[in-house]
């Protein structure tokens, strides 16, 4: 290959490695973790990637030996062995690694065992989010409408439900989703690290308006969170879906293209 042609394929290779690398970030980025669960999270699933590109690559190569033998005549004296390395004894030995690895980390991934500093009751609706804010000590200090500020640095403990149908809360930068459901409280607990750009959105179909039910997240200093709730209604007004509106249907709270941060 030329001396251009190659620098040129370098360059393309360059530009589209920097577009994917682009495409690994932003607010809603599971590949860029604000928290200990989201980073839980993600380092099993390139763990995952790597285990199985490691694996297809494995049996690729097996597969052209093989073809490569049979072009030649030879065949293997053994072929059962392959069948028992190859079909028996490597997925049940990457299974099991994966299930000991899941299990081990399954507890920093939903905060079990972490002594939660503060609680955010979480109420989803059709089609909005509603946040009330509990101390130490259990009493309310605060309530939001479709925006969320947690403190930095603490372990918060979400109690989600639902008046209606199933939502899903999840926030993708900081750990996996839990669904909303009505009747049921489920409890997740979540810590923001970094005081960065997150937005939160709804992971269940729930009807017409889903998508826009998303939420910013504010990561505030420990301190400013007094302030910030202070600066919130009392009690703010829901917005229930209009009598009037077509079934399913309610009030946008997001335009389109809005961006919620």
């Amino acid at each position: 290959m030329p001396i251009r042609d190659r620098r040129r394929a370098s360059a393309l290779f360059a530009a589209a490695f920097a577009v994917a690398a682009s495409a690994c970030g932003g607010p809603q980025s599971m590949l860029d973790p604000a928290g200990p669960a989201a980073a839980e999270i993600a380092r099993g699933g390139w763990l995952m990637t790597g285990l199985f590109s490691a694996v297809w690559i494995g049996v690729m190569l097996l597969l052209w030996y093989t073809l490569r033998r049979r072009e030649a005549g030879d065949t293997p004296r053994r072929p059962e062995r392959l069948i028992l390395w190859g079909g028996v004894a490597l997925p049940l030995v990457v299974v099991a690694g994966l299930l000991v690895y899941g299990t081990l980390t399954s507890a920093r991934v939903t905060g079990v065992g972490s002594e939660p500093d503060a609680v955010i009751e979480v109420t989803a609706r059709q089609w909005q989010w509603h946040f009330r804010y509990r101390d130490a000590n259990d009493r309310v200090i605060g309530e939001s409408i479709d925006e969320l500020a947690m403190p930095l640095g603490q372990m918060i403990e979400f109690r989600i439900t639902s008046d209606d149908v199933i939502h899903s809360f999840w926030i993708p930068r900081l750990g996996g989703k839990v669904d909303a459901i009505p009747g049921r409280i489920n409890v997740l607990r979540l810590r923001a690290d970094r005081a960065t750009p997150i937005r939160g959105q709804c992971a269940e179909f729930c009807g017409l308006e889903h998508a826009r039910m998303v939420f910013p997240v504010r990561v505030l200093e420990p301190a400013a969170l007094t302030d910030w709730l202070a600066g919130r209604d009392a009690r703010p007004d829901d917005e229930p879906p209009s009598a009037h509106a077509p079934a399913g249907r309610a009030p946008p709270r997001h335009g389109a293209s809005e961006d919620v941060l």
